[in-house]
């Protein structure tokens, strides 16, 4: 993976490039970004960047005591080129000695102690085919189902044993820790080695939640925050990457918020009407009494997990540009003319505090559909409490 594939980041990478450049290389890295940012192939690709690296020339005594190198230095590489250097395909395949992977495993069979070395082929391809997949997506992808992913105290002996073995090839010997938010306490037993690493040992963090993280280890690492791309790098990836309608591309990224991998999922059912679905709802939380509510709480709730996510978002979203239409005017915000109907007949039925309150309440039933609640009693109770934010300020959205 080549700092060119990352959606975005120009500012990190230009970072992360001088900080090798300048041999200012920290020996430990928290990439710390939102799902979707492209912290993880990010993060990725300097790990291979790194591990492709030249050895310096080998150092020997003179005929005087002083030391002289065999072969002048290596001149400084940009992450651009380092593609001509023989090492970075190993890299680029996930294959190179001195480059390691932990992340979350699950047993394979009952009393197992797993490792991530038990998964690297599933990891391979797993990078290899969804490098903005999330945490949920590789444990599906192993087959967890309903089993919790655990990063566990025998990887944490692996990784000991691992790291403190010289490199084989490279220069440095490079460990990419995925989510280690899934540490127990037995990430305590990386913090001697974290903070008084073999030479040329590099950590790399990547992590979503900061507050998850172990503060013991998160005090060890210099912090790399990876911000949200930007909505027009999220249409163009869009665009040239998945092959989207640059119309589908646009209005998805600017659901989305910056998430590239939520605009994949938003990009695979693309031809939803979540309008008419919404209009639908809203209708029967105001206007169409008990059995019109339960009639849309039974659609939704078939609907499955991700299209539920998705629906809300979009919601979400209508929302958010509604409030930027009271508040800019409408000529201020690019949107299809349909959606910005829509969103200007929300503003006719609650106030900016209403659907900022509403907004509150769509954000809190996404955390649970992403927790497998009870479809039904989720969205029956958030009719409910729609209905009682905007008792006072109803209006059938007709057509």
């Amino acid at each position: 993976m080549k700092f060119n594939d990352v959606i975005g980041q120009q500012a990190v990478k230009q970072h992360l490039a001088e900080m090798v450049e300048q041999n200012r290389l920290s020996h430990a890295l928290l990439f710390l970004g939102k799902e979707g940012c492209g912290a993880l192939p990010l993060a990725m690709a300097f790990a291979q960047y790194v591990v492709s690296l030249p050895q310096p020339a080998p150092v020997v005594e003179d005929l005087f005591g002083g030391m002289t190198a065999l072969e002048p230095a290596p001149s400084f590489i940009h992450p651009d080129h380092i593609t001509e250097m023989p090492a970075f395909q190993r890299a680029a395949q996930l294959i190179h000695p001195d480059l390691h992977f932990t992340y979350p495993v699950i047993p394979k069979k009952s009393g197992d102690k797993p490792t991530s070395s038990d998964y690297i082929s599933e990891w391979r391809e797993f990078i290899s085919l969804y490098p903005y997949g999330n945490v949920y997506d590789w444990l599906q992808f192993i087959g967890a189902d309903n089993k919790q992913g655990n990063i566990t105290a025998d990887e944490c002996n692996d990784i000991i044993r691992q790291l403190s073995l010289k490199s084989f090839e490279s220069e440095y010997k490079v460990l990419l820790l995925w989510m280690p938010e899934y540490l127990g306490k037995e990430g305590n037993k990386l913090l001697k080695l974290i903070e008084e690493p073999p030479p040329n040992t590099l950590f790399i963090l990547v992590a979503e939640n900061e507050e998850l993280i172990l503060p013991t280890l998160l005090s060890r690492c210099q912090l790399v925050k990876i911000p949200m791309p930007e909505n027009t790098e999220i249409e163009e990836a869009l665009v040239e990457r998945a092959k989207a309608n640059p119309d589908t591309a646009r209005r998805i990224a600017g659901i989305c918020e910056g998430n590239y991998h939520e605009a994949l999922q938003l990009l695979q059912h693309a031809d939803e009407d979540w309008q008419a679905l919404l209009r639908e709802w809203l209708n029967a939380a105001l206007k169409g009494g008990p059995m019109a509510q339960v009639k849309f709480v039974e659609e939704v709730s078939k609907l499955g997990r991700e299209k539920q996510k998705q629906f809300l978002r979009y919601f979400n979203h209508l929302l958010e540009q509604s409030i930027r239409i009271k508040v800019l005017g409408a000529d201020q915000v690019l949107l299809a003319t349909n959606e910005k109907d829509f969103a200007q007949r929300l503003n006719k039925i609650a106030s900016v505090s209403q659907q900022q309150a509403i907004i509150e309440e769509l954000d809190r039933a996404f955390y649970y559909v992403e927790r497998n609640a009870n479809a039904k009693m989720l969205f029956q109770a958030l009719t409910i409490k729609l209905y009682h934010i905007i008792q006072n300020k109803t209006l059938i959205l007709m057509g």
